[in-house]
């Protein structure tokens, strides 16, 4: 299975812009630049667009990792925070944080925390980053 994006960019760094499409179109045109990269600018960037892949692709396997222990939850709420800093040889992805509260009915706190850090390891998109991934998982009632 592939999956592919599309980015355009047209000028310099600082002056230039571009737009990112995934093959679905779910993303179509979406504007980045340097300011919404690095600024707060208006559009997405990269790192925002790993984010999304991370928290979508984590939940999906903390609901596999509690399938395959008989668990249907009945809510993921996965927020991911990529983290990117200058680095010697320009920027490095350094961190990323997922923020899960879940909710799942006849689960205890422990059992749910070995899901979750069993989900972060198993996740896809977590075996992609060179970069430290920690974990915050609550039950909510």
């Amino acid at each position: 299975m592939k999956r592919n994006a599309t980015a355009v960019w047209q000028g310099g760094l600082k002056d230039g812009s571009g737009n990112i499409s995934t093959e679905t179109g779910t993303v179509a045109n979406a504007a980045y630049s340097f300011g919404t990269r690095f600024e707060q600018g208006t559009g997405t960037n990269p790192e925002e667009l790993l984010a999304a892949a991370h928290a979508g692709c984590y939940s999906m396997a903390l609901s596999l990792v509690l399938g395959e222990s008989g668990v249907t939850p009945e809510r993921i709420d996965t927020t991911a925070t990529v983290a990117i800093e200058p680095s010697d040889d320009g920027f490095t992805i350094t961190t990323v944080h997922l923020d899960v509260r879940a909710r799942i009915p006849g689960i205890d706190q422990g059992t749910f925390e070995e899901a979750a850090n069993a989900a972060k390891v198993g996740c896809p998109v977590s075996k992609l980053f060179n970069a430290e991934i920690t974990l915050d998982a609550r039950l909510e009632g």
